[in-house]
Parts: structure tokens; sequence; C-alpha cells
């Protein structure tokens, strides 16, 4: 990556070295390690961080004490010294010994990937919930290497790596973080049990929910907001948006689901950060229907539909149905088009594009809504035509008697979650 080059007034944002290690058991693993320090750059973006360049070293396995070996952390310091950077940001996890040693040998603040994204989390989490799990998720990641990050935390202005309760933290021994981390859980848990408590109502109104997931910077929330007309921030900016947003989203029928966007995913997500946003995550668990967004126009869209699902199998929500949405098909060459691949469950979409939109919204009631059926109610069983309008699609009605005969459109799993059931009513010529 070459250094770049600023504008005026630019010395006053804080510039940083980006570091990467390529091991044996990278390459035997496929990933692109050129792709991770590209995102590794965004991330640094989002973070409000400059990058003044990047260093790769090729090592079989990661050097104990500095990381990347003392020869390259000499060619660090020397780039940063050049360039004014009082950061370096390493594309792995490191320990607190590491963190310790390359801090004398660079006198830089160091910062990993994990510290990085749990950064950007710190600065975007808006609602009480998304503060805790931010705060819980950044002590236990300290937690471990409490002894390494003490020069780091105590240099003095701010800057990444030093929001939420870095600073706050230094003179703390490490009892009363575990005592913090004890209160943010038991908090949280109670988060968790109201999140609950809605969401169990939501399923005995016979609410379905659709959740849109996918890898950060996708065009979730671009879609959220063009389907529901949604007051949400859309920005091209790596976890543009983190606390869930549910809204109403009407389908041609006429019948009305929950939409809800979730926080967007990325390769090496910290452990401690999906444990801590696990109830908000759930969102995605107990949904009907998943709508997985991918950038189209993303060189790397394989890999990244792979990490998707393997945080969604981690999660437990990896056999859920889903519709496979192919976003930004306007911004993708006509090759990579032709690599998409294709079946029933999947659609090509510009977010911009109301057709596509309404295409989108044709085809999320046609994976929700099952085969058309008929059913025979009694004239006074108004709750049970309510229902039925309520959980499904009603195509045609009719009297015969004292009956009300119904034509609907709906999918058992919907009529499950109600508690109530159609079943005994339907017309006997189909069962």
């Amino acid at each position: 990556m070459r250094p770049r080059t600023y504008e005026t007034g630019a010395d006053e944002q804080e510039k940083a070295v980006l570091v990467s290690l390529v091991t044996d058991a990278v390459k035997r693993s496929g990933a692109d390690p050129r792709h991770s320090m590209e995102e590794l750059a965004a991330l640094a973006d989002t973070a409000g961080v400059a990058v003044i360049g990047s260093l790769m070293q090729n090592l079989e396995v990661p050097d104990t004490r500095t990381f990347v070996g003392k020869g390259k952390a000499q060619e660090i310091r020397a780039l940063a010294e050049e360039h004014g950077a009082s950061t370096a940001i390493f594309d792995q996890e490191l320990s607190g010994a590491q963190v310790r040693n390359l801090e004398e040998i660079l006198d830089l603040k160091i910062i990993d990937r994990t510290q990085l994204i749990l950064d950007i989390f710190a600065g975007r989490a808006k609602t009480r919930e998304g503060i805790l799990q931010v705060e819980l998720a950044q002590l236990s990641y300290l937690l471990p290497r409490l002894s390494g990050h003490g020069k780091n935390l105590s240099r003095l202005g701010g800057g990444i790596g030093t929001r939420g309760p870095g600073e706050t933290k230094l003179e703390t021994d490490r009892r009363h973080i575990r005592d913090r981390i004890t209160e943010l859980k038991r908090q949280l848990e109670a988060v968790t049990a109201h999140r609950t408590l809605h969401r169990e109502r939501r399923k005995k109104a016979g609410a379905v929910q659709v959740a849109l997931v996918g890898y950060t910077n996708a065009g979730k929330s671009t879609l959220l907001r063009q389907l529901t007309n949604a007051d949400v921030l859309a920005e091209d900016k790596l976890f543009a948006t983190l606390d869930p947003t549910s809204r109403n989203l009407e389908l041609p029928s006429g019948k009305e689901i929950i939409l809800t966007d979730t926080v967007g995913f990325i390769q090496n997500l910290p452990h401690d950060l999906v444990a801590a946003f696990r109830a908000t995550l759930e969102e995605a668990v107990e949904a009907d229907l998943l709508l997985h967004v991918v950038d189209a126009s993303s060189p790397m869209r394989e890999r990244q539909m792979k990490v998707v699902e393997e945080v969604l199998q981690e999660l437990g929500a990896g056999g859920k149905p889903s519709l496979l949405v192919y976003n930004k098909i306007d911004l993708s060459s006509a090759a990579a088009l032709s690599m998409l691949t294709g079946g029933p469950d999947t659609i090509r979409v510009k977010a911009f594009d109301p057709r596509d939109m309404e295409r989108l919204r044709t085809l999320i009631e046609d994976l929700l809504l099952g085969d058309e059926a008929t059913f025979r109610i009694p004239a006074d069983r108004g709750d049970l035509a309510a229902l039925a309008y309520r959980v499904g699609e009603v195509t045609a009605t009719d009297t015969d008697e004292d009956w009300l005969v119904l034509k609907v459109r709906l999918n058992p799993a919907d009529m499950e979650k109600s508690g109530r059931s159609l079943e005994p009513f339907r017309y006997a010529g189909e069962r």
C-alpha cells in the first residue's frame, strides 16, 4: 500500500502504519492477506485514522517476543518516524507480552485488529444495550492483557484504543475488572429478558420476522431504508450501523412483517464481541427468514459469504430458511455478474431501483407464504377469520350457509408460532 497524501490540516489526524504477518498456517488456509490488509485499512478509515503505509512479514510461525521479528520491528519504526505516525495497527491479535515488547522497541501505540474493531463499536454504540455489550467485550479483551497494555493505555490524548473503558480502567486491578464484567453481564441479562419478552409477544400476535444479515458494508441498512422508508443511517463505511433496527414491511398482498437490520459480520470477528452481542444477534436466530445480503461488486464476495455462514452457524442459525440477495449489481462488472450463483432462493438487485425492491418484496412473500388451502370456518368465529388474515394471505372469500369459506396462502410455521391452528377447519377434500 502506497503512503497517502493529505489535505491541509491532516496533521491533526492520527496516523498509523499497518502491519500483517503471513504465516504458513495463513497460506494453508487459502485466505488472501492483501485483501485482509485492505479491509484493515478500511477499518482504520472508519475509526478516523490516516494510513501512511503498510508492511507485511513472512514467517513460518509468529515470533513469540515481537510477533514479526526484531528486524521487521525496526523497519516499522523507521517507516513511522519518516511519516510522523504515532500508531502501529496489526492485522492479527497480539498477546499482552507482545504489545509490551513492541511498545518498547517502536515507541508507538500498538493496536491489533480486535482492539480496532472494538474501538469502532465503542464509537458507534448508541443504545444502552449496545454500550453495555461493547464495554463487556472490551473488558473481556483487556483482562488477560492487562499487564501488556499499561503503557499503551496510559498515553495522553485520544485516538483509537482509548474509547470506552480504556483509560478509565487503567488504575484498576483485575478484581475490579472482573467485578465490572459480572455487573455488565447482570445488566445484559435483564436487557435480554426484556428483549425475549417482546419477542414472545410478537410470536403470540402471529408476527413474522425477517432479518437482514451479511458482511459489513454489503448494503443491509440501505435495503432497510428502501424497503420500509426507515430513517436509518446508511453510510459507505464498515459498521456504519451497530444497534439492530426493526421496521414494518408491507408485502404486495398487504400483509405486514417485521424487517430487522443486524450488525454486519467481518472476518476474524472478535469472539468476545460475538459473545457480547449474542442477545442482539439472536434476532437472526429467531427470524422466520434470513435475507443474506452480499456485495456483488466485491472481489472477495465468496469469502465474505463463507464468513457470514460461519458466524450464523456459531449462533445456531445455520439451518434457517434464507434468501440470497446479491446487492450493488450496478457496481459489478459483466464478468463478475456472470459468476454469481443462481436459484429460486436468489435475487440480484440495485437497492435504489424501485422495481428491484418490488421484486424483492414479492419473493419474500413467496418464500414466507406456503401453498393455497381452503378453510371452512363457522361464521360466528371472527377470531379465526382474523387469524387467517394475520398469519396468511387471504386470496378469496365466500359464504356457505353458516360457514365462512376462505382461500388462504399460509405457512404452517407461522400458524404454529401463533399457538393456534386452522387445520381442523381445512376443507376435507384438501387433506
